[in-house]
């Protein structure tokens, strides 16, 4: 999932991108309104993360732009102001959550997680395909039940593909979903993340297998059930 972090102080917004980058989201990062809205005009994300002082403006500006525009992209404000009207002013403008400053980073990716279970956003809670498992909120896979390893990188593809499965997932659309715009990604970064995730799956005995649309992306399919299979 790709996420617009808007934070002026350097070593948070630092700190921020590379805890989230760990559980397995795409950050963006940006110091100013300016820079937000035009990220926001250029991508899409999956939840919004906003400072209040910025730079160049009030960050709530940037909710009143979002929601004035109809979007129903989250936003989880993260502040330093943490008075009950500040707390209000907040959510009554379009905010969706509100955490104040310092905060641990694992609460923040708890609260990036229940957003984005909501009604109407990007994530579910359990995805499954065939005998195959994907827990969303706990970010963990299983196959027939049993929990099986898997990088965050490798889980990214999966759980997009899953949202779609029998359906081509552009390759275009895995990589602005898996990478963040500033990210150093080798050319051949996806090819190399699912050519990992097939030799995960096949070995972890999964009735679903990942396979190329060439020049377009990729589909996951679930086997088709062998006759005599059930008992």
């Amino acid at each position: 999932m790709r996420i617009l972090l808007v934070e002026d102080n350097a070593k948070l917004a630092s700190l921020v991108r590379q805890g989230l980058s760990e559980e397995g989201f795409a950050v963006d990062g940006f110091e100013t309104l300016e820079a937000a809205h035009e990220a926001l005009a250029s991508f899409t994300y999956d939840l919004v993360l906003l400072d209040l002082g910025l730079p160049d403006g009030e960050g709530l500006d940037l909710v009143r732009e979002v929601r004035r525009r109809g979007a129903s992209t989250p936003v989880l404000i993260i502040t330093a102001r943490g008075g009950l009207d500040d707390r209000i002013i907040g959510l009554d403008t379009g905010a969706d959550d509100y955490l104040i400053k310092p905060f641990a980073i694992a609460e923040l990716a708890a609260r990036c997680r229940a957003l984005l279970r909501r009604p109407g956003a990007s994530l579910g809670t359990v995805l499954t395909a065939a005998n195959l498992a994907v827990d969303t909120a706990a970010r963990e896979v299983r196959v027939g039940g049993e929990h099986i390893s898997m990088p965050p990188r490798e889980l990214g593809v999966l759980e997009h593909l899953m949202r779609h499965v029998g359906k081509v997932v552009p390759k275009t659309t895995l990589e602005e979903t898996l990478y963040a715009h500033d990210c150093d990604v080798t050319p051949n970064a996806l090819e190399a993340a699912v050519s990992r995730l097939r030799r995960r799956l096949a070995a972890s005995g999964v009735a679903a297998a990942v396979h190329t649309a060439h020049g377009i992306g990729y589909i996951l399919v679930p086997s088709p059930e062998r006759p005599g299979a059930r008992g």
